[in-house]
């Protein structure tokens, strides 16, 4: 496709949603569910790796400020711990780059994520405050299945996906904050390398997301 024909918002279709994205994550209100939704993904990613290891989820823990808490038993620590930030980016890209694919495609990758969030409502969410976060995610998820055009449920999705990798380019550097508490600190200790290149491997990932998006976006 000669990408020089292309509209305007077409051809920076990626950017404009990126700087949409990045605009909505700063307002107060709005952004509280995209923070939530984006503590989620870190915490399913941490509960996904270690059923995938032979361990299981005990419990997920959604705060009402975006933090998070997967408590696990058995798997693998590396992985489980690694996975919490590496994931969200995953999720991030995952989701923008499907729901670009095709419009009844996105419509399926809502439904996928609603019933990872009803599977999380029913199974691990044990205290107020997480069922209510997820059933407020859950909600969301769900209204968008209520938009006349498909084309509008792709968009959110975008949206959505370029939020949780913005969060997720952002959220790591958190970590650096003295207390050797956290992911890169169960990191540090299970491997001897320092928190801070840890925090560089998942701001990594994510800033390599939106390079990679930027340039599957210009294929298409």
């Amino acid at each position: 496709m000669n990408t020089q024909s292309l509209p305007f918002s077409t051809k920076y279709r990626f950017w404009l949603i990126l700087c949409a994205a990045l605009i909505l994550s700063q307002i107060p209100i709005i952004s509280i569910p995209f923070k939530w939704l984006e503590s989620y993904f870190h915490e399913i990613s941490h509960g996904l790796a270690a059923l995938f290891t032979g361990g299981s989820i005990v419990r997920i823990q959604l705060f009402s400020n975006g933090a998070g808490l997967c408590t696990t038993r058995g798997g693998m620590s590396f992985l489980i711990s690694f996975m919490g930030y590496a994931g969200a980016a995953l999720w991030g890209m995952g989701i923008y780059y499907i729901a670009t694919m095709h419009q009844r495609i996105a419509q399926i990758l809502s439904g996928i994520i609603a019933l990872l969030l009803l599977t999380t409502l029913v199974f691990w969410a044990r205290d107020l405050l997480t069922l209510l976060i997820i059933t407020v995610l859950l909600a969301l998820v769900v209204l968008k299945f209520k938009y006349s055009k498909l084309s509008y449920l792709q968009v959110s999705l975008q949206l959505t996906g370029a939020l949780i990798l913005l969060n997720s380019v952002k959220s790591p550097w958190y970590l650096i904050d003295g207390r050797n508490i956290g992911d890169g600190a169960a990191l540090s200790q299970l491997t001897g390398i320092p928190e801070f290149l840890w925090v560089v491997v998942w701001f990594s990932i994510g800033v390599g997301g939106i390079v990679w998006l930027a340039r599957t976006s210009k294929k298409r």
